[in-house]
């Protein structure tokens, strides 16, 4: 699962990057090379859909970010056996 959650996080990263390099910047951006497809749409919804299609893959890799850091924490106790309450018991057996 946590490999999965890997994969998933370099794919949309990819495709990230790709979404933000099509964008029309101020400057043109490589989105200037597809002046057809923005005449059938219209530029200002070809923008709307990129920058929705930015944000939402932006927050897609923070969700699957966190998703990993938990399988992780979750494999790492499994398999060492311990866990949070185990430790806080042998932090105060040892303070005594």
């Amino acid at each position: 699962m946590f490999t999965l959650c890997v994969v998933l996080i370099i794919l949309a990263s990819f495709i990230l990057g790709f979404v933000i390099l099509i964008q029309n910047s101020k400057g043109g951006g490589l989105a200037s090379n597809f002046a057809s497809s923005n005449q059938v749409m219209g530029v200002r919804k070809t923008a709307n859909v990129l920058e929705k299609t930015t944000w939402g893959l932006a927050a897609g890799i923070m969700l699957l970010c966190f998703v990993c850091a938990f399988i992780s924490k979750s494999e790492y106790n499994s398999i060492h056996g311990t866990s949070s309450t185990q430790v806080e018991q042998t932090t105060d057996a040892s303070e005594e």
